[in-house]
């Protein structure tokens, strides 16, 4: 030390609270402006590159969104340097295509209508400059092909109009005029007609055109809740109340079921799959969540047929606290991997849980979502929203987590060690309305109990004393894979923002 100059670094603290602001809205409705079921969001999802978004509805369609802010437009790289120092850019998207996935179908055999809702989209790899996703309704699976096509017309045919109506008339008083032959044909002289156009096909104007490519069906007997791409761009799986399936992406008429939960004696059924997905970069290994609140990891080295897992992943609950609430408030609605693939996110009705896969003694940390519903679980019973399934997504850095809630809220949690970031935020223009001042609360240390729980949230009041409105709930919402921006839906419209 030399008198004291030199100063000692401080330890990075956690990051600092995000600013989020609003940034775009598609299909925005008017005040009062009824909305109409076919209409309503049902899923989202953006591509590994963060350059395309897609969407479903209830009506079985898909829209398609593209980035348009990381186009340069031929500006100079040193420009678009200067502009990257002065403001930071986030990403603004535009409508680019849709089309009509599913239709409402009839199962003749069971008497059961199929209906023609998304439950959930998901982006393959790109080739030659077409996007292929899947999409999934109850019980059909589509492989879709989007791609550019030139638009082929045919240019103007034959004789120039004009100067053949000006040879016509001009064929009874001049002997220089085009002889006809006595077939109708015409006698082309030395040289040629200067005004005979053969046709000649053009392609000037491109058109986005989306192609079923295949069709997956037929190998669900129950509801299809969720459906998951493989690392190794080849398979994906499938997954059901009681059953997931593994695919080939080229091979539509046969799958293998890998997880098998229904018992001989369908009374003795216990639990349900509620939602899988495969492992982001271990081809070999997926994840599956139930309706007891517990997760399952599994590896397909071990057998053909997954029943037994790998890991479980379960929270034991207190002694003394069970209600009759709490198997249905344990139900995990979703479940989503970290982009490392070392930590699993996982929702419930009440909480979002932070899992590490090394460790199955406990989550890592718990964040409350809305714990001021308690008292009214009765009423949430009552009116069946307590059955809501409720998607949750990690943001590309794994410093941050996210999730809805009802009156189009949702929120978002900083999980790095130490961070007390709980922020509420309302689908709507001014995303910030709904926040209030909270009291400044000591953080614990991950290191002072054996599982490192962290609760944070739990605030016991709504987010401004106002009442909740379980008619608007924001169900569906997805994180930019590499930039901090939310796409998130409240009913027929999408919102975006940014931080």
């Amino acid at each position: 030390m030399n008198g004291g100059d030199d100063k000692v670094a401080a330890p990075a603290g956690p990051p600092q609270p995000l600013e989020w602001k609003f940034s775009q809205v598609f299909g925005e409705r008017a005040a009062g402006e009824e909305v109409q079921e076919v209409d309503i969001i049902s899923a989202i999802e953006f591509d590994k590159s963060g350059d395309h978004l897609a969407t479903g509805d209830r009506g079985g369609r898909v829209v398609l969104f593209e980035r348009t802010d990381s186009k340069d437009h031929g500006v100079p790289r040193r420009d678009l340097e200067r502009m990257d120092n002065s403001l930071t850019r986030h990403p603004e998207f535009r409508y680019k295509t849709e089309f009509q996935s599913h239709e409402p179908e009839f199962d003749y055999l069971k008497s059961l209508e199929i209906e023609e809702k998304i439950n959930k989209i998901k982006w393959c790899q790109t080739a030659n400059g077409a996007l292929f996703l899947l999409s999934t309704n109850d019980k059909t699976i589509k492989f879709w092909k989007v791609q550019e096509k030139k638009i082929k017309k045919i240019s103007d045919m034959n004789v120039d109009h004009l100067k053949a109506v000006g040879n016509v008339s001009s064929s009874s008083n001049s002997s220089s005029s085009i002889p006809y032959l006595a077939n109708g044909g015409l006698s082309i002289p030395p040289g040629g007609i200067p005004s005979l156009k053969l046709p000649v096909v053009t392609s000037n104007e491109t058109s986005l055109m989306a192609r079923c490519r295949r069709v997956y069906a037929h190998a669900h007997d129950y509801h299809i809740n969720s459906i998951s791409n493989n690392s190794d761009g080849e398979t994906f799986i499938s997954a059901d109340d009681l059953r997931i399936n593994l695919w080939n992406l080229e091979i539509s008429n046969q799958s293998f079921n890998i997880v098998d939960v229904k018992p001989a004696n369908m009374e003795d059924l216990t639990e349900v799959i509620t939602s899988a997905e495969f492992h982001p970069t271990h081809c070999n290994t997926l994840a599956y969540s139930s309706s007891k609140g517990s997760i399952r990891l599994v590896d397909l080295r071990q057998s053909a047929l997954c029943d037994s897992h790998t890991k479980i992943f379960e929270e034991h609950e207190a002694p003394g606290s069970r209600s009759f609430f709490t198997e249905i408030i344990a139900s995990i609605s979703d479940i989503k991997f970290a982009k490392d693939g070392r930590y699993i996110l996982s929702r419930d009705y009440m909480t979002l849980k932070l899992w590490d896969i090394n460790m199955d003694s406990g989550p890592v940390a718990t964040f409350q979502v809305h714990e001021y519903l308690r008292p009214k679980l009765c009423d949430l019973y009552e009116n069946d929203s307590i059955f809501d399934k409720f998607e949750c997504c990690l943001s590309g850095d794994g410093l941050r987590v996210s999730t809805g809630s009802y009156s189009n809220l949702f929120r978002v949690f900083g999980c790095a060690p130490g961070s007390a970031e709980a922020t509420t935020l309302e689908a709507s223009k001014n995303p910030m309305r709904r926040q209030v001042p909270t009291p400044s609360r000591p953080s614990r240390s991950l290191g002072t109990s054996i599982t490192r729980v962290v609760r944070r949230g739990a605030d016991g009041v709504d987010a401004n004393g106002n009442s909740f409105d379980f008619t608007t709930k924001l169900l569906h919402l997805a994180w930019h894979p590499t930039e901090n921006s939310i796409a998130c839906a409240a009913a027929n419209s999408l919102y975006m923002y940014y931080a």
